[in-house]
């Protein structure tokens, strides 16, 4: 144990740390991702580009609801290949509305990671940016347990990203 205290001791005071103050900061990513306005805006442009798709899918599933009303209420007066007509085209229509769903659900994922993406890699540069203007030897983001407000710069990174996005 004295020998892992003492070769840490002895690599500080090589590195040079122990004579050098570190200006350590900490980043919310989350708080980051969820306020910068580049995330607002991209929701808006997936929400403006999935909007009519959604609508459509509405409108089939109030469809084939429609559709199942009338089967339900009016079988029993149907002859059997009406009844097996109705159907088979309330079969196929909800094959084609989960068919429907599923590719949506597929393009916006798609859609949404690459924003997702976009947005990363501007949070990063703001906060490379923010580290070289401020000197910063260290900025963490994941896996801290505790950050004292102090070192805590997440509202700058906020305020670069405001910043950039004008």
């Amino acid at each position: 144990m004295k020998k892992r205290i003492s070769l840490f001791l002895m690599l500080m005071f090589i590195a040079g740390v122990s004579h050098a103050e570190l200006k350590i900061g900490y980043v919310n990513m989350q708080k980051v991702l969820e306020k910068a306005p580049q995330s607002a805006k991209a929701k808006s442009r997936l929400e403006t580009e999935f909007s009519p798709r959604e609508k459509s899918l509405n409108s089939q599933v109030k469809e084939i609801k429609s559709l199942e009303d009338k089967l339900n209420k009016d079988s029993s007066v149907m002859s059997d290949e009406e009844r097996r007509k109705l159907e088979k085209d309330v079969m196929e229509k909800k094959r084609d509305a989960t068919r429907a769903q599923q590719e949506m659900s597929e393009d916006f994922n798609l859609r949404r990671n690459e924003e997702l993406g976009n947005i990363q890699k501007r949070v990063y540069e703001a906060v490379r940016a923010l580290a070289k203007e401020e000197s910063f030897d260290l900025l963490l983001a994941d896996g801290v347990m505790y950050a004292n407000d102090q070192i805590d710069v997440t509202n700058r990174v906020l305020q670069k990203m405001e910043t950039s996005s004008q």
